[in-house]
């Protein structure tokens, strides 16, 4: 059976679907086969592994609200054994939509319930908010990651998402773990990231993985050629980072 791993901040630009992405892509590298939803209606998670948004007939969303068939919404991509569900900016409503529907919370782990026997991993790259997607995400998945950006304001917010993730555990989902907490946009050489790294290890200590995300200029260039990074420029420390990070997840879950 495949595990279920939701990647979550309600903080913005913490570098989450950077990571959704390309741990999906060097998921897949290492041989095992993964599935990423993409539950942000931003769907830079599905334009950054070349999905054309523009031309998605069936997405998250119609599964979601429509029933449609979720085997209709699954896109290949340009990586051997990665496949995505992509978004649609219309996700934007469905938490209104979703309101009137019965066991709301539940949705997308039904979604998924049939798909996990065919995966490895599925990764689900949450928005950046506390809706009710997001807990639909929680609801569904096994563990979450959660990725911490090594700036000022880091560990702000992370008490909320950590008392969230607490409650869905007790009332919605018993099975949910914290899978790690991932540290983001590392530049070794600013004392504040190196502050910050040793404030979050200090607080989590083995809960934190011990690969570190550094910021990267192929990293920030890569999806705007609709490529993970590890097809980019396979060479550059943004790849071989969420290679390691990929490599501790496989490790981790034997």
């Amino acid at each position: 059976m495949g595990k279920i791993i939701a990647l979550a901040n309600q903080k913005g630009g913490v570098g989450k679907t950077t990571t959704s992405m390309n741990l999906a892509a060097s998921l897949a590298t290492l041989e095992k086969k993964v599935l990423l939803i993409d539950a942000d209606p931003q769907a830079n998670a599905s334009s950054g592994l070349g999905v054309d948004i523009g031309k998605v007939d069936c997405s998250i969303y119609e599964c979601i609200i429509d029933k449609a068939d979720v085997r209709e919404a699954i896109y290949t991509t340009d990586i051997d054994r990665l496949d995505i569900i992509p978004s649609h900016i219309n996700l934007v409503g469905a938490e209104v939509e979703m309101l009137n529907l019965e066991r709301r919370e539940f949705v997308i782990k039904s979604i998924l319930e049939p798909l996990k026997s065919e995966y490895d991993y599925i990764l689900i790259d949450c928005s950046p908010s506390l809706g009710l997607i997001t807990v639909n995400a929680l609801t569904a998945a096994n563990s979450v990651i959660i990725p911490v950006q090594c700036e000022y304001f880091a560990l702000e917010g992370i008490s909320k998402l950590l008392s969230t993730i607490k409650i869905i555990k007790q009332k919605l989902n018993p099975e949910l773990e914290l899978e790690g907490f991932l540290l983001t946009m590392y530049d070794s050489r600013l004392r504040l990231a190196n502050q910050i790294y040793e404030e979050v290890k200090r607080h989590f200590q083995e809960l934190v993985f011990k690969t570190v995300i550094q910021r990267n200029v192929k990293l920030s260039e890569a999806p705007s050629h609709g490529l993970p990074v590890i097809l980019y420029d396979a060479m550059s420390t943004g790849a071989k980072n969420h290679l390691a990070l990929a490599k501790e997840i496989i490790m981790k879950n034997q």
